[in-house]
Formats: C-alpha cells, structure tokens, sequence
C-alpha cells in the first residue's frame, strides 16, 4: 500500500467528514442516470452496504481486534464495503468522471486514513502485526484465516457502530437518482 506522510494524513482525516458535503455536490451535479444504470449500480451499491453491515456488527472498536467474520477476510471489510458503494453509485449515476471523483478521494483520503488507523491498532493491539502479515489489507482472502476467532454478527455492534446512518446516505443518492431518471 502507498505510504503517505503522517502530517498529510492526520489532516485529511480531519477533512473526511466535511468533504463528504463536497462529494454529494458533485454527485448531485455529476449524475445523468438512466434505468439500466440503475440496474447495474444498484447491486454493487448494496453488496458495499452489506459488507459494512457484517463488519460493523463484528466490530467492538477499540476494546477487541476483530479477527473474524469479514474480518478474517481482509482487515478492511468497511472501507472495501465503502469503495463497493461508491463504485455502484458511479455506476447508476452513469458517471465516469463521478468515477473518477470517487476514485481520487479514495486513494488520497481513505488510503491515508487507513495507515491512521493501522498504527492506533498497532498500538492498541500488540497482536495486530501478526494478524495483519496473515490478512490483507482490502483484497479479501478466498478462505478465513485460519486463526481468526468466531464473530458472529451482532445487531448491537451495528447499532453502536452507527452503521444506519451508511444506508440512509445510499437511500438518499438513491431516491436522487431515481428523481434524476429522464421522463
């Protein structure tokens, strides 16, 4: 993974948040969505959402490593579950250069952000090195890891995780979208 200077990250994850109202205009100005772009991003849009739903309800963040469910699978089940709805947006939007956009954020805000919060796992986790040199960071592995421990979905780990607030975010690009669709 690109590795990008402490200071560089430390500010675009301050920026994340508020970008995102920046990211919507474009959105809202980048869109030309048709009914079979909707077909085809909408699926994409929901496999993302449901990656985040599963690795939010395995996630009590700051007091276990989560090892299992997505988790056993890549160490970043929720920014791949990020990058996974953007793309179907891009897709329903019908939007290359929506695409384009996302692709930019991803890569110069998330990437960072994920360094961010390797090193506080690190430091929170004394036995996330050893994990992370078995799973991969974004692409998944076909099989868990073996040494991951069980974690099975728990609603109120979605709950506390906030992850709601992910699928009211894509319900509203979505009703856009369909509101976008010419007559």
């Amino acid at each position: 993974m690109i590795s990008f200077p402490k200071p560089y990250a430390d500010r675009v994850a301050r920026l994340r948040v508020p970008s995102g109202f920046l990211i919507v205009a474009v959105f809202a100005w980048l869109s030309r969505p048709l009914a079979e772009s909707l077909a085809w991003g909408v699926p994409v849009s929901l496999a993302g959402l449901a990656l985040r739903g599963w690795a939010a309800g395995c996630l009590d963040k700051n007091r276990e490593l989560a090892t299992g469910g997505p988790y056993a699978h890549m160490r970043n089940p929720l920014y791949l579950g990020t990058l996974l709805v953007a793309t179907g947006l891009a897709i329903a939007a019908r939007s290359p250069w929506l695409a384009l956009v996302f692709a930019c954020v991803f890569l110069l805000v998330y990437l960072p952000v994920i360094q961010l919060e390797e090193q506080h796992l690190r430091h929170l986790f004394p036995d996330y090195a050893t994990y992370a040199g078995r799973v991969r960071a974004l692409w998944p592995r076909l099989t868990p890891d073996p040494e991951s421990t069980p974690a099975p979905f728990r609603f109120r780990l979605y709950l506390q995780n906030q992850e709601y607030q992910a699928g009211a975010g894509f319900a509203i690009g979505l009703i856009y979208l369909i509101w976008r669709l010419p007559r």
